[in-house]
């Protein structure tokens, strides 16, 4: 039987990964800081604790080897070499990376959107050949474009799939950016302001889409790089829509023309003021990949798990890495005034 190890099982994309690699008559071992298992895994998958920083530790849940090694959260060049540094011990690996390694052919990326005119214009759709940031270990895009130049640096002894995801979403998920809508919901809000005229497009990708490349990745090895998001890229006004939608509510959408008026006011965890697409088209001829759910198929579980993460909590003791990511999403004081004008 094909052996695997994923790193990072408890997760957002590990509870998913691994049941889709059990199912698929891999056996799996699923480790994670705590070790523990997720209801929906089959019964035959192996749960351990793992301190991915301990090398030792690492090395004696791969012990005699293991066909394909799935990081979930790989990240610099330090977590490529210790996984280089396992080469004689594993088949192939499958390590998820991130399209926030793009840099447009201005030099503009994700770590430059907070400057003037800083914003990347990527060409619509984004192809793996495009340039990347360079590596280094100051930001989170040039950490994980470091991983991915060690890693494919040594394609010949470790050949490595990376798969650049998007905007993930999902259960278990730590930064819900459907968050925005489900709450505003709950509250009561029946209009929202959004900026660039609704029209902002920031590229989804489903955890059981990123799954299945998983699953198709760990069965052909091989070095390459592909882009991992949903077979469509939905705009801002048509993701809260589908929210609403499944919430069964009724909302207003104010679109304002441009950035947004005031700091706290329109602007959403998808709110970009150039499209961020993703070409699909390279993962689906080597791997044969087919999405397995559309992004508004997926949205029940979402909203299903969000609401019960805020169920009588302060969403910023639900979500406070959403809070120290994107600051007061729900300043309804503002939007009352700016609306008010």
């Amino acid at each position: 039987m094909r052996r695997a190890v994923v790193i990072g099982a408890t997760g957002q994309i590990g509870r998913v990964a691994v049941g889709a690699l059990a199912r698929d008559g891999w056996e799996v071992t699923a480790t994670s800081l705590g070790g523990g298992r997720d209801g929906t895994w089959p019964e035959e998958v192996r749960s351990a604790r793992l301190d991915r920083a301990d090398d030792t530790a690492l090395t004696e849940v791969i012990g005699d080897g293991c066909d394909v090694l799935v990081d979930m959260v790989a990240y610099g060049a330090e977590h490529a070499r210790q996984l280089t540094g396992l080469a004689d011990r594993v088949g192939s690996a499958v390590v998820i990376s991130s399209l926030s390694v793009y840099e447009d052919d201005k030099g503009r990326g994700f770590d430059t959107q907070s400057e003037p005119d800083g914003f990347p214009e990527y060409p619509v759709p984004v192809p793996e050949t495009l340039r990347t940031v360079q590596p280094g270990d100051d930001t989170y895009s040039n950490r994980k474009a470091a991983l991915e130049r060690e890693l494919l640096a040594v394609a010949d002894q470790l050949p490595t799939t990376l798969l650049r995801a998007g905007a993930i979403h999902g259960p278990y998920c730590r930064t819900p950016r459907e968050l925005y809508v489900v709450k505003r919901n709950l509250d009561g809000r029946r209009r929202r302001i959004l900026a660039f005229g609704g029209t902002s497009r920031f590229h989804p990708a489903s955890v059981h889409n990123i799954a299945e490349l998983i699953r198709l990745a760990a069965a052909r090895p091989g070095s390459r790089v592909l882009n991992a998001c949903d077979p469509e890229a939905p705009t801002v006004a048509e993701i809260c829509a589908a929210i609403d939608a499944v919430m069964g509510v009724e909302t207003e959408s104010v679109l304002v023309d441009g950035p947004p008026p005031a700091p706290t006011v329109g602007d959403t965890p998808w709110t970009v003021p150039a499209p961020v697409v993703c070409d699909m088209t390279a993962a689906e001829r080597e791997l044969g990949y087919r999405p397995v759910v559309e992004y508004a198929e997926s949205l029940p579980e979402t909203v299903a798990s969000i609401e019960r993460q805020l169920a009588g909590r302060d969403w910023r003791e639900a979500y406070p890495k959403m809070f120290q990511a994107y600051g007061d999403l729900f300043d309804y004081a503002a939007e009352d005034a700016w609306s008010a004008t």
